[in-house]
């Protein structure tokens, strides 16, 4: 429904060129990088006798946050997800606790490195430095964090006390890991999205006046040779076990390529900056002394919900100057409330960052009736908005 206007409008050659550079630079490698941490994580499986009590699902939710900024949000959560709906798959109240894992795991938990979220990757694509991030985002983040933690712990125990029976672990089994070795594949994965940050060959290919560079290709292949080493070498009871199918990355595969592609004009008029359509948000982060950081912080915040939020950080990036150097010196504020806004208000929608999809995919699938994309809203309203509030105010 865009594409056929798109080509009346703008003529055959623009719209090739727009979804081709959309396509090669973006939703590939994203997708691609999607499908390794799928794979991957899929051929963990977390054994054990696990019981979804308060203090055991707030357990997972604190490892998995703290794992997100080092193996990313998506293959944290991955990660995490099934063990976390085994452990809680006696309980009949506990929609909320998949809900807390998409805020925390799936956003929150990636503010501290480039490899925890895309849109600070592209910061340090752009100069940012790599433990900037981490020194930066942790007081917002670790704020953000307690709150989230006692908030469910609280609710948590409320629900869990609704329950008719309270189970005991069937059996005596040891926690551990089987398929560990997938987890040498994810470090894997970690030095290949790297390698593509600091390897600079200077060597791309013309494809329809689209530049795709050496790295980057290297980086795409690199992750699907470790996904098929994944699936080939992963025993098939592992992924029985842990319920595993493609369904979930199919469908954020086709969900996203229409984000993909409908976020071509909205990326534009963003980037056409006082001479666009949306002239008056872009003023608004300005003012005759200087950026206002709060306004920073929730505009790129809120279109990080409704639009993909790397190129929404890369536009604030620019409209802010765009020189690495002073954003980490003495507009330093101003970098911290656009990253901020960018990864945290990831969690505000099941389309603001991909894991959240992909975890509501693999809930549904293991029988959880998950809410709507307004119920969900609803749920980011009444507990991230009045935390968000907070942080602003707080820190900026």
């Amino acid at each position: 429904s865009l594409i056929i206007p798109f080509v009346i409008k703008e003529g055959f050659q623009i719209t090739l060129y727009e979804l081709l550079h959309v396509g090669l630079l973006e939703y590939v490698p994203f997708i691609i990088l999607l499908l390794a941490l799928f794979t991957i994580s899929g051929g963990v499986q977390l054994k054990g006798s696990l019981v979804g009590s308060p203090t055991l699902n707030t357990a997972i939710l604190a490892i998995g946050t703290l794992l997100a900024s080092w193996m990313g949000t998506t293959g944290a959560a991955m990660l995490l997800i099934r063990p976390l709906i085994r452990a809680n798959s006696h309980r009949k109240n506990k929609v909320h606790v998949i809900v807390f894992f998409i805020f925390l795991v799936a956003n929150i938990g990636g503010a501290l490195t480039p490899l925890g979220d895309p849109p600070l990757f592209l910061g340090f694509l752009k100069g940012v430095d790599f433990f900037w991030t981490t020194k930066a985002m942790f007081l917002p983040m670790l704020f953000l964090v307690v709150c989230l933690l006692i908030i469910f712990y609280i609710y948590d125990t409320i629900q869990y006390k609704k329950e008719e029976t309270i189970p005991k672990p069937s059996s005596s089994e040891k926690i551990g890991i089987k398929g560990s070795f997938n987890l040498l594949l994810i470090i894997g994965v970690v030095f290949s999205v790297l390698l593509s940050g600091f390897w600079r060959p200077h060597i791309d290919f013309n494809i329809y006046h689209v530049h795709v560079e050496l790295q980057n290709i290297t980086r795409d292949l690199l992750l699907l040779a470790l996904a098929y080493a994944s699936w080939k070498f992963t025993s098939k009871q592992i992924r029985e076990a842990n319920e595993f199918n493609w369904f979930p990355i199919l469908e954020v595969a086709k969900l996203f390529a229409g984000i993909f592609i409908t976020i071509i004009p909205a990326i534009a008029i963003l980037k056409a900056g006082t001479s666009g359509a949306l002239a008056l948000i872009v003023n608004s982060v300005s003012s005759d002394s200087g950026p206002v950081n709060h306004m920073y912080f929730w505009l790129t915040g809120i279109l990080s919900s409704f639009l993909d939020n790397a190129p929404t950080y890369l536009v604030f990036f620019n409209t802010a100057g765009g020189d690495p150097q002073v954003l980490m010196g003495e507009l330093s504020n101003t970098l911290l409330a656009i990253s901020a806004g960018a990864v945290f208000m990831g969690a505000n929608t099941y389309i603001g960052n991909a894991p959240n999809f992909m975890v509501k995919s693999i809930a549904e699938s293991s029988g959880i009736d998950m809410p709507s994309f307004f119920g969900y809203f609803l749920y980011s309203i009444v507990i991230l908005f009045p935390l968000f509030g907070l942080v602003s105010w707080i820190f900026f």
